[in-house]
Protein backbone atom coordinates (compact mmCIF):
# COMPACT_ATOMS: atom_id res chain seq x y z
CA UNK A 1 0.00 0.00 0.00
CA UNK A 2 0.96 3.63 -0.96
CA UNK A 3 -0.14 6.57 0.83
CA UNK A 4 -1.49 9.11 -1.47
CA UNK A 5 0.76 12.36 -0.37
CA UNK A 6 -1.16 15.20 1.27
CA UNK A 7 -0.68 17.67 -0.80
CA UNK A 8 -2.00 15.55 -3.71
CA UNK A 9 -5.38 15.14 -1.79
CA UNK A 10 -5.32 18.76 -1.29
CA UNK A 11 -4.64 19.69 -4.98
CA UNK A 12 -7.72 17.31 -5.59
CA UNK A 13 -10.16 19.38 -2.97
CA UNK A 14 -9.21 22.76 -4.44
CA UNK A 15 -9.79 21.41 -7.95
CA UNK A 16 -12.65 20.00 -6.75
CA UNK A 17 -12.75 16.42 -7.28
CA UNK A 18 -13.96 13.55 -5.32
CA UNK A 19 -11.90 11.18 -3.26
CA UNK A 20 -14.63 9.84 -1.49
CA UNK A 21 -15.31 6.36 -3.58
CA UNK A 22 -13.15 4.07 -1.49
CA UNK A 23 -12.94 0.30 -0.36
CA UNK A 24 -13.91 0.05 -4.51
CA UNK A 25 -11.86 -2.05 -7.33
CA UNK A 26 -11.36 -1.41 -10.60
CA UNK A 27 -10.23 -2.99 -13.31
CA UNK A 28 -8.54 -1.29 -16.13
CA UNK A 29 -6.51 -1.60 -18.86
CA UNK A 30 -3.21 0.68 -19.91
CA UNK A 31 -1.79 0.78 -23.47
CA UNK A 32 1.04 2.84 -24.20
CA UNK A 33 3.32 2.32 -27.79
CA UNK A 34 6.55 4.80 -27.62
CA UNK A 35 9.00 6.31 -29.15
CA UNK A 36 10.74 3.40 -30.38
CA UNK A 37 7.69 2.30 -31.69
CA UNK A 38 8.17 -1.34 -31.16
CA UNK A 39 5.20 -2.22 -30.18
CA UNK A 40 2.33 -2.09 -27.95
CA UNK A 41 2.52 -2.67 -24.13
CA UNK A 42 -0.37 -3.71 -22.50
CA UNK A 43 -1.18 -4.76 -18.93
CA UNK A 44 -4.57 -4.91 -17.10
CA UNK A 45 -4.45 -4.06 -13.49
CA UNK A 46 -6.42 -4.00 -10.19
CA UNK A 47 -6.62 -0.65 -8.55
CA UNK A 48 -8.26 -0.69 -4.90
CA UNK A 49 -8.97 2.80 -3.17
CA UNK A 50 -8.38 2.24 0.80
CA UNK A 51 -10.38 3.80 3.53
CA UNK A 52 -7.16 5.80 4.16
CA UNK A 53 -6.48 7.06 0.85
CA UNK A 54 -4.11 4.36 -0.24
CA UNK A 55 -3.71 2.69 -3.42
CA UNK A 56 -3.26 -0.88 -4.20
CA UNK A 57 -2.31 -1.63 -7.01
CA UNK A 58 -1.68 -5.04 -8.79
CA UNK A 59 -0.85 -6.32 -12.55
CA UNK A 60 -2.93 -8.93 -13.66
CA UNK A 61 -1.38 -10.01 -16.77
CA UNK A 62 0.84 -7.85 -19.52
CA UNK A 63 1.60 -8.40 -22.98
CA UNK A 64 3.73 -6.66 -26.07
CA UNK A 65 2.01 -6.87 -29.13
CA UNK A 66 4.56 -6.24 -32.07
CA UNK A 67 3.26 -3.47 -34.41
CA UNK A 68 2.44 -5.37 -37.92
CA UNK A 69 5.17 -4.15 -40.41
CA UNK A 70 2.07 -2.32 -42.11
CA UNK A 71 1.63 -0.32 -39.18
CA UNK A 72 5.04 0.44 -38.35
CA UNK A 73 5.63 1.92 -41.45
CA UNK A 74 2.75 3.93 -41.17
CA UNK A 75 4.09 5.35 -38.14
CA UNK A 76 7.26 6.07 -39.28
CA UNK A 77 6.17 7.19 -42.52
CA UNK A 78 4.39 10.22 -39.90
CA UNK A 79 7.45 10.87 -38.33
CA UNK A 80 9.52 11.88 -41.78
CA UNK A 81 7.03 14.47 -42.32
CA UNK A 82 7.59 13.44 -46.18
CA UNK A 83 4.92 13.41 -48.87
CA UNK A 84 2.16 13.35 -45.75
CA UNK A 85 -1.56 14.35 -46.58
CA UNK A 86 -4.28 14.85 -44.14
CA UNK A 87 -5.97 11.75 -45.43
CA UNK A 88 -2.41 9.86 -44.03
CA UNK A 89 -3.53 11.32 -40.78
CA UNK A 90 -6.97 10.34 -40.87
CA UNK A 91 -6.52 6.82 -41.69
CA UNK A 92 -3.49 6.04 -39.29
CA UNK A 93 -5.51 7.14 -36.36
CA UNK A 94 -8.54 4.75 -37.20
CA UNK A 95 -5.96 1.95 -38.23
CA UNK A 96 -3.85 2.39 -34.92
CA UNK A 97 -7.22 2.64 -32.67
CA UNK A 98 -7.95 -0.81 -33.97
CA UNK A 99 -4.63 -2.06 -33.12
CA UNK A 100 -4.70 -0.55 -30.19
CA UNK A 101 -8.08 -2.00 -29.24
CA UNK A 102 -7.30 -5.80 -30.07
CA UNK A 103 -4.24 -5.32 -27.47
CA UNK A 104 -6.75 -4.35 -24.93
CA UNK A 105 -8.97 -7.46 -25.84
CA UNK A 106 -5.84 -9.84 -25.81
CA UNK A 107 -4.56 -8.78 -22.40
CA UNK A 108 -7.43 -9.06 -20.92
CA UNK A 109 -8.27 -12.91 -22.59
CA UNK A 110 -4.64 -13.57 -21.66
CA UNK A 111 -5.87 -12.67 -18.06
CA UNK A 112 -8.66 -15.00 -17.76
CA UNK A 113 -11.29 -12.51 -16.96
CA UNK A 114 -14.48 -11.23 -19.36
CA UNK A 115 -14.61 -7.96 -21.12
CA UNK A 116 -17.33 -7.23 -19.19
CA UNK A 117 -15.52 -7.02 -15.66
CA UNK A 118 -13.19 -4.35 -17.05
CA UNK A 119 -14.01 -0.39 -15.99
CA UNK A 120 -12.05 1.00 -18.65
CA UNK A 121 -8.78 1.52 -20.86
CA UNK A 122 -6.45 4.27 -20.80
CA UNK A 123 -4.87 4.65 -23.94
CA UNK A 124 -1.59 6.77 -24.57
CA UNK A 125 -1.68 6.24 -28.10
CA UNK A 126 1.45 6.69 -30.48
CA UNK A 127 2.69 10.28 -29.82
CA UNK A 128 3.55 11.46 -33.98
CA UNK A 129 4.21 15.17 -32.66
CA UNK A 130 5.60 16.69 -29.86
CA UNK A 131 6.09 20.72 -30.73
CA UNK A 132 8.66 22.48 -28.33
CA UNK A 133 9.29 26.14 -29.27
CA UNK A 134 13.01 26.54 -29.18
CA UNK A 135 13.62 29.73 -28.31
CA UNK A 136 11.04 29.77 -25.60
CA UNK A 137 11.16 25.53 -24.20
CA UNK A 138 7.13 26.16 -24.18
CA UNK A 139 5.26 23.20 -25.73
CA UNK A 140 2.95 24.51 -28.22
CA UNK A 141 1.07 21.24 -29.02
CA UNK A 142 1.30 17.82 -29.01
CA UNK A 143 -0.70 15.19 -31.10
CA UNK A 144 -0.91 11.23 -30.39
CA UNK A 145 -3.24 9.00 -32.38
CA UNK A 146 -4.93 5.94 -32.21
CA UNK A 147 -8.79 6.77 -31.89
CA UNK A 148 -10.08 6.06 -28.80
CA UNK A 149 -13.72 6.00 -29.90
CA UNK A 150 -12.64 3.18 -32.27
CA UNK A 151 -11.47 1.33 -29.29
CA UNK A 152 -14.24 1.94 -27.39
CA UNK A 153 -16.47 0.25 -29.98
CA UNK A 154 -14.17 -2.34 -30.95
CA UNK A 155 -13.62 -3.87 -27.04
CA UNK A 156 -16.95 -2.15 -25.65
CA UNK A 157 -15.06 -0.70 -22.76
CA UNK A 158 -15.06 3.00 -22.25
CA UNK A 159 -11.71 4.18 -23.26
CA UNK A 160 -9.90 7.30 -21.81
CA UNK A 161 -7.35 8.83 -23.99
CA UNK A 162 -5.56 12.12 -25.03
CA UNK A 163 -4.08 12.93 -21.94
CA UNK A 164 -1.60 14.93 -22.36
CA UNK A 165 -3.21 18.29 -24.15
CA UNK A 166 -4.89 19.04 -20.97
CA UNK A 167 -1.57 20.02 -19.44
CA UNK A 168 -0.07 21.42 -22.16
CA UNK A 169 -3.02 23.87 -22.68
CA UNK A 170 -2.35 25.20 -18.86
CA UNK A 171 0.94 25.86 -20.37
CA UNK A 172 2.63 22.19 -19.15
CA UNK A 173 5.02 20.21 -21.51
CA UNK A 174 1.92 17.48 -21.42
CA UNK A 175 4.96 15.06 -19.92
CA UNK A 176 6.28 13.10 -18.63
CA UNK A 177 3.13 12.26 -16.92
CA UNK A 178 5.19 8.87 -15.43
CA UNK A 179 5.77 11.64 -12.70
CA UNK A 180 2.53 10.75 -10.88
CA UNK A 181 2.92 6.96 -10.46
CA UNK A 182 6.32 7.57 -9.86
CA UNK A 183 4.88 10.38 -7.45
CA UNK A 184 2.07 8.22 -5.90
CA UNK A 185 4.03 4.71 -5.93
CA UNK A 186 7.00 5.13 -5.93
CA UNK A 187 8.43 6.85 -3.15
CA UNK A 188 10.81 5.55 -0.74
CA UNK A 189 10.86 5.91 3.25
CA UNK A 190 14.46 7.19 3.22
CA UNK A 191 16.11 7.17 0.42
CA UNK A 192 16.27 9.91 -2.97
CA UNK A 193 15.68 8.20 -5.87
CA UNK A 194 15.87 8.71 -9.20
CA UNK A 195 13.00 6.76 -11.61
CA UNK A 196 14.18 6.68 -15.10
CA UNK A 197 12.92 4.76 -18.15
CA UNK A 198 14.92 4.35 -20.92
CA UNK A 199 12.69 3.94 -24.34
CA UNK A 200 13.18 5.76 -27.33
CA UNK A 201 13.35 8.98 -25.38
CA UNK A 202 14.85 8.60 -21.90
CA UNK A 203 12.67 10.40 -18.99
CA UNK A 204 13.19 10.92 -15.16
CA UNK A 205 11.51 11.63 -11.78
CA UNK A 206 13.65 12.96 -9.18
CA UNK A 207 11.71 11.24 -5.77
CA UNK A 208 12.85 12.63 -2.31
CA UNK A 209 12.29 11.00 0.90
CA UNK A 210 8.08 10.35 1.99
CA UNK A 211 9.56 12.34 5.14
CA UNK A 212 10.96 15.55 3.39
CA UNK A 213 8.38 18.35 2.08
CA UNK A 214 9.85 18.50 -0.85
CA UNK A 215 8.77 18.73 -4.20
CA UNK A 216 9.40 16.10 -7.17
CA UNK A 217 11.15 17.24 -10.68
CA UNK A 218 10.71 15.35 -13.95
CA UNK A 219 11.88 15.92 -17.18
CA UNK A 220 13.25 14.03 -20.70
CA UNK A 221 16.88 13.45 -19.95
CA UNK A 222 17.34 12.91 -24.03
CA UNK A 223 17.95 9.84 -26.10
CA UNK A 224 16.92 6.73 -24.82
CA UNK A 225 17.09 3.80 -27.30
CA UNK A 226 16.09 5.93 -30.25
CA UNK A 227 19.46 6.40 -32.19
CA UNK A 228 20.88 2.82 -31.36
CA UNK A 229 17.75 1.55 -33.01
CA UNK A 230 18.43 3.10 -35.75
CA UNK A 231 21.53 2.50 -36.12
CA UNK A 232 21.33 -1.34 -35.59
CA UNK A 233 18.36 -1.28 -38.26
CA UNK A 234 20.26 0.14 -40.38
CA UNK A 235 24.06 -1.94 -40.27
CA UNK A 236 21.82 -4.67 -40.30
CA UNK A 237 19.67 -4.12 -43.23
CA UNK A 238 16.42 -4.57 -40.94
CA UNK A 239 17.51 -7.88 -39.70
CA UNK A 240 18.01 -6.62 -36.76
CA UNK A 241 15.75 -3.09 -35.07
CA UNK A 242 17.65 -3.06 -31.62
CA UNK A 243 21.23 -4.00 -30.17
CA UNK A 244 20.11 -7.17 -27.85
CA UNK A 245 21.74 -7.55 -24.84
CA UNK A 246 24.28 -5.16 -26.44
CA UNK A 247 26.40 -7.45 -27.88
CA UNK A 248 27.16 -5.34 -30.84
CA UNK A 249 27.91 -2.31 -28.98
CA UNK A 250 30.52 -4.31 -26.67
CA UNK A 251 32.76 -4.65 -29.64
CA UNK A 252 33.40 -1.16 -30.18
CA UNK A 253 35.12 1.86 -28.14
CA UNK A 254 33.22 4.80 -27.44
CA UNK A 255 35.51 7.83 -28.94
CA UNK A 256 35.10 10.76 -26.51
CA UNK A 257 36.00 13.33 -29.41
CA UNK A 258 33.09 12.72 -31.32
CA UNK A 259 30.97 12.16 -28.12
CA UNK A 260 32.30 15.79 -27.48
CA UNK A 261 30.92 16.70 -31.09
CA UNK A 262 27.35 15.51 -30.03
CA UNK A 263 27.06 16.66 -26.70
CA UNK A 264 27.68 20.31 -28.28
CA UNK A 265 25.14 19.76 -31.10
CA UNK A 266 22.52 19.47 -28.83
CA UNK A 267 21.35 22.87 -26.70
CA UNK A 268 18.85 20.51 -24.98
CA UNK A 269 21.32 19.13 -22.65
CA UNK A 270 21.70 22.74 -21.40
CA UNK A 271 18.14 23.75 -20.66
CA UNK A 272 16.71 23.68 -17.49
CA UNK A 273 13.38 21.70 -16.49
CA UNK A 274 10.90 20.91 -16.84
CA UNK A 275 11.29 20.33 -20.59
CA UNK A 276 10.08 17.63 -22.75
CA UNK A 277 11.94 16.57 -26.27
CA UNK A 278 11.33 13.66 -29.10
CA UNK A 279 11.97 12.25 -32.59
CA UNK A 280 11.27 15.93 -33.48
CA UNK A 281 14.86 17.11 -32.50
CA UNK A 282 16.83 13.37 -31.68
CA UNK A 283 16.10 11.49 -35.09
CA UNK A 284 17.54 9.82 -38.33
CA UNK A 285 18.69 13.50 -40.01
CA UNK A 286 21.01 14.25 -36.82
CA UNK A 287 21.99 10.47 -36.59
CA UNK A 288 22.98 10.49 -40.19
CA UNK A 289 24.95 13.70 -39.99
CA UNK A 290 27.48 12.36 -36.53
CA UNK A 291 27.82 8.95 -38.62
CA UNK A 292 29.19 10.27 -41.33
CA UNK A 293 31.99 12.70 -38.74
CA UNK A 294 32.16 8.87 -37.38
CA UNK A 295 33.09 7.70 -41.05
CA UNK A 296 35.37 10.72 -41.09
CA UNK A 297 37.43 10.29 -38.08
CA UNK A 298 38.33 6.36 -39.29
CA UNK A 299 35.78 4.71 -36.84
CA UNK A 300 34.06 1.40 -37.20
CA UNK A 301 30.47 1.15 -36.89
CA UNK A 302 30.84 -0.55 -33.56
CA UNK A 303 33.02 2.40 -32.47
CA UNK A 304 30.02 4.32 -33.22
CA UNK A 305 27.23 2.47 -31.51
CA UNK A 306 29.59 2.68 -28.37
CA UNK A 307 29.94 6.10 -28.61
CA UNK A 308 25.74 5.92 -29.24
CA UNK A 309 25.30 4.20 -26.22
CA UNK A 310 27.78 6.64 -24.28
CA UNK A 311 25.65 9.47 -25.23
CA UNK A 312 22.79 8.34 -23.65
CA UNK A 313 24.47 7.36 -20.24
CA UNK A 314 26.41 10.61 -20.54
CA UNK A 315 22.98 12.78 -20.84
CA UNK A 316 21.31 10.48 -17.82
CA UNK A 317 23.92 11.51 -15.36
CA UNK A 318 24.86 14.63 -16.43
CA UNK A 319 21.26 15.62 -15.61
CA UNK A 320 21.34 14.13 -12.75
CA UNK A 321 24.24 15.68 -11.44
CA UNK A 322 22.97 19.18 -13.03
CA UNK A 323 19.25 19.09 -11.54
CA UNK A 324 18.81 16.04 -8.44
CA UNK A 325 21.07 18.66 -6.05
CA UNK A 326 23.15 16.09 -5.50
CA UNK A 327 20.61 14.51 -3.27
CA UNK A 328 20.44 11.05 -5.07
CA UNK A 329 20.86 7.28 -3.18
CA UNK A 330 19.07 4.76 -5.54
CA UNK A 331 18.31 4.81 -9.76
CA UNK A 332 15.29 2.36 -10.53
CA UNK A 333 15.90 1.79 -14.19
CA UNK A 334 12.57 0.60 -17.24
CA UNK A 335 11.76 0.33 -20.32
CA UNK A 336 13.46 -1.27 -23.16
CA UNK A 337 17.09 0.20 -22.47
CA UNK A 338 16.89 -1.80 -18.87
CA UNK A 339 17.28 -5.03 -20.67
CA UNK A 340 20.41 -3.55 -22.42
CA UNK A 341 23.18 -4.82 -19.81
CA UNK A 342 26.25 -3.11 -21.67
CA UNK A 343 23.75 0.39 -21.58
CA UNK A 344 23.47 0.01 -17.76
CA UNK A 345 26.95 -1.04 -17.16
CA UNK A 346 27.88 2.25 -18.62
CA UNK A 347 25.36 4.30 -16.66
CA UNK A 348 26.72 3.35 -13.35
CA UNK A 349 30.29 3.76 -15.37
CA UNK A 350 29.02 7.27 -15.74
CA UNK A 351 27.17 8.06 -12.65
CA UNK A 352 29.91 7.05 -10.27
CA UNK A 353 32.08 9.15 -12.41
CA UNK A 354 30.24 12.61 -12.18
CA UNK A 355 28.80 12.00 -8.59
CA UNK A 356 32.18 10.76 -7.09
CA UNK A 357 30.91 7.51 -5.28
CA UNK A 358 29.17 4.26 -5.81
CA UNK A 359 25.92 4.89 -7.02
CA UNK A 360 23.54 1.65 -7.86
CA UNK A 361 21.27 1.08 -10.69
CA UNK A 362 18.47 -1.15 -10.06
CA UNK A 363 15.38 -2.31 -12.45
CA UNK A 364 12.13 -2.09 -11.00
CA UNK A 365 11.51 -5.40 -10.53
CA UNK A 366 13.66 -4.51 -7.13
CA UNK A 367 10.77 -2.68 -6.05
CA UNK A 368 7.93 -5.12 -7.01
CA UNK A 369 7.52 -3.26 -10.57
CA UNK A 370 7.18 -4.80 -13.92
CA UNK A 371 10.04 -2.94 -16.29
CA UNK A 372 8.75 -3.57 -19.57
CA UNK A 373 5.11 -2.77 -17.79
CA UNK A 374 6.04 0.20 -15.79
CA UNK A 375 4.03 2.59 -18.99
CA UNK A 376 1.23 1.02 -19.52
CA UNK A 377 0.38 1.07 -15.63
CA UNK A 378 1.28 4.31 -15.97
CA UNK A 379 -2.17 5.01 -17.90
CA UNK A 380 -4.13 2.46 -16.40
CA UNK A 381 -3.48 4.43 -13.31
CA UNK A 382 -4.23 7.45 -15.09
CA UNK A 383 -7.77 6.11 -16.69
CA UNK A 384 -8.59 5.68 -13.03
CA UNK A 385 -7.83 9.02 -11.92
CA UNK A 386 -10.17 10.37 -14.62
CA UNK A 387 -12.61 8.21 -13.95
CA UNK A 388 -12.37 9.08 -10.09
CA UNK A 389 -12.25 12.93 -11.51
CA UNK A 390 -9.07 13.66 -9.57
CA UNK A 391 -5.38 15.31 -10.53
CA UNK A 392 -3.28 13.39 -13.25
CA UNK A 393 -0.65 15.80 -13.94
CA UNK A 394 1.91 16.81 -11.53
CA UNK A 395 2.84 20.71 -11.82
CA UNK A 396 5.77 20.81 -10.34
CA UNK A 397 7.34 17.92 -12.82
CA UNK A 398 5.80 19.46 -16.32
CA UNK A 399 5.48 22.92 -16.08
CA UNK A 400 1.63 23.44 -15.81
CA UNK A 401 -0.20 26.02 -13.89
CA UNK A 402 -2.20 24.11 -11.72
CA UNK A 403 -3.16 20.56 -11.16
CA UNK A 404 -5.80 19.48 -14.01
CA UNK A 405 -8.11 16.31 -14.91
CA UNK A 406 -6.32 14.70 -17.96
CA UNK A 407 -8.04 12.49 -19.87
CA UNK A 408 -11.15 12.27 -22.74
CA UNK A 409 -13.49 9.98 -22.68
CA UNK A 410 -15.32 8.00 -25.57
CA UNK A 411 -17.78 6.14 -23.99
CA UNK A 412 -17.91 1.92 -24.17
CA UNK A 413 -21.15 -0.17 -23.83
CA UNK A 414 -20.27 -0.20 -19.93
CA UNK A 415 -20.70 3.34 -19.80
CA UNK A 416 -23.71 2.87 -17.92
CA UNK A 417 -21.87 1.30 -14.91
CA UNK A 418 -19.77 5.40 -14.71
CA UNK A 419 -23.20 6.47 -14.44
CA UNK A 420 -24.39 4.66 -11.04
Amino acid sequence: LHRVDRRQRQMCIRDRVSTQSTGTTMLVVGLMSGTSADGIDAALIKITQQQDQTLKIEQQSFITVPWQEEHRNIIFKLFSKKDLSARDFCVANFELGKAFGLAALEVIKSAGVKTEEVEAIGCHGQTIWHDVDPATNHVTSTLQIGESAVIAELTGITCVSDFRVADVATQGHGAPLTSVFDWLILRDEKYFRAIQNIGGIGNVTFLPPKNLNQDPIAFDTGPGNVFLDWFVTKITDGKQTYDQDGLLARQGKPNPDLLMTMWNDVPYFEIQPPKTTGREQFNEKLGEAWYQKAIQMGLSNYDFLATLVDLTAISIARSYLKWSLGLLDQVIVGGGGSRNPYLIIRLEYHLNLVFGKPIRVYTHEVIGIDSDAKEALVFGLLAYLRLKGMVGNVPCCTGAKGGRVLGKISLGKNHYNHGK
